[in-house]
This record gives structure tokens, sequence and C-alpha cells, in this order.
């Protein structure tokens, strides 16, 4: 899916704004590297595509380059974006403290106190990740740190769906139960790679009781990562960047 902006929608319809929106054309010749063709401030915007809401924008200043070498949006101070699925439903919300979505590309360029929040309730931190919203993935070769219910996951190189409810951390630095992490003092583990997956749906009862009958056999503990199940107390790794750590750390407090 393409978006485009107010004066060049094809196939999109922006729904409605808010009352303090204020929009300003350039007409004179200028330079389309440099000078946008058209600045919008404070902007709440609804997006839809095929007759369906897709997305809601929030942000102070919204500048159009459409007469770039690389037609581009750019948002330079703050962004909130809701992503919604077919029942108006949201299934993702992205905060950063600017972005570019390079038209052509379809592609999002979050930048700066990344915050990413699923409908699972797990938050994403980091201060760089890209949305390439042709091919429906979110990537990252930033340090990420990943809250989940159950532990902390902290790592290098990330790759997820758009609904940032599959994903893989490829060079994790630590998995931390969530009681150690906020406790303060806590150990590390680390393993070549990390791939979180949705829960799988409860099976009907008629199936869990016939399972109940069956002998009982051994089985790998469900806690496990690549085949391998995780430690209750993990070993200490190699020390990362902490300086990084700790500034995206000080949003938890």
């Amino acid at each position: 899916m393409r978006l485009f902006p107010v004066a060049a929608v094809t196939g999109l319809v922006i729904l409605g704004a808010c009352s303090q929106e204020k929009t300003d054309v350039v007409h004179r010749e200028t330079d389309g590297e440099l000078v946008p063709t058209m600045i919008t401030r404070d902007v709440v915007t609804m997006i839809s595509d095929s007759g369906i809401t897709r997305y809601r924008i929030t942000t102070p200043l919204w500048l159009v380059y459409d007469e770039s070498k690389e037609p581009k949006w750019r948002f330079p101070e703050s962004l909130f974006l809701e992503k919604f699925d077919n029942n108006f439903n949201t299934d993702a919300t992205i905060r950063c403290d600017s972005a570019t979505y390079y038209r052509d590309k379809s592609l999002w360029e979050l930048n700066g106190n990344v915050r990413i929040l699923n409908v699972q309730n797990e938050k994403f931190l980091t201060n760089q990740i890209f949305w390439d919203q042709r091919n429906h993935k979110v990537y990252s070769d930033s340090f990420i740190h990943i809250e989940r219910s159950d532990r902390i996951i902290e790592g290098y190189g990330f790759e997820s769906n758009e609904k940032m409810t599959t994903y893989t951390v490829t060079r994790p630095s630590g998995i931390f139960p969530v009681s150690d992490f906020r406790g303060g003092a806590r150990d590390s583990s680390a393993t070549d790679s990390v791939t979180v997956e949705p829960e799988p749906e409860a099976a009907p009862a008629s199936e869990k009781k016939a399972a109940d009958e069956q002998p009982v056999q051994s089985r790998p503990p469900k806690r496990a990562i690549d085949g391998k199940p995780l430690p209750s107390r993990p070993a200490p790794v190699n020390r990362i960047d902490r300086e990084e750590q700790l500034k995206l750390k000080k949003d938890l407090k």
C-alpha cells in the first residue's frame, strides 16, 4: 500500500483533520531537495484505503517534498501513528522523535526514542527502526529493548511482521526475567537468535480431555530457544553497549 500527501492522494482518502491544522503551499521556484512543496502544522489526520480506515497520524509539523528526486514526507517534530485492523481496532501504536516516509518505496524511517506497543501489550524501544509497507515487515540493526509479560529481551538485529506479534532478534545480548530486571541487579544469557510467535489458541475442551487420557510422555520444556531450554538463572555474557541501553531504559522508570 502507498501513502500520498493531501495534495496528491491516489487510492487513499484523508478523512479528517484537527480544526487547528494550518497548511502552507509553496508556489515559487525553489530547490525541491531543500524546500518542501507543502507545510502542514498541528495535524490529526485519518487515512483510509479501499474504504477502510487504516491509520491516524498526529504530528505538530508535516513537510511534503513532492519535487525532490526521492519524494518523501518528513515529520521533524515527533510523530504518533496508530494502525487499525479491519474493525477499526488499534493493533499497533508508534511514537518517535522524528520520521521520514519515502513515497516511492513505501518505506518509513523512524528515529529517536522509538516506542512501539503491539496488541499483546508488548513494548519495543529502540533509536531507529524501518517499516517496509510494501513487503509488510519491520526491521532494525540498532539496539532494541523488548518488554514482554514474562521476560525482557535485548539485542541487535530485529525483524518482525507489521503487527509486531511475530519477531526475531538475530543477535540477542540478554534475556531477563521481568522480576530481575525491575529489581536492579540481574544476570543475562545469550543465544544465536530469539524468535517469538503469538501464543496458540486454546484447544477445545473435548480435545483437551482426550489428550489428558493419553499416557504421559516426556516433553521438552516449553520455554526454549532454538530447541534449547532457557536456564532459570542465565549466565553472564560479554559486555555490550551499556550507554545505549541506559538511554533507552530511562523511560521505564
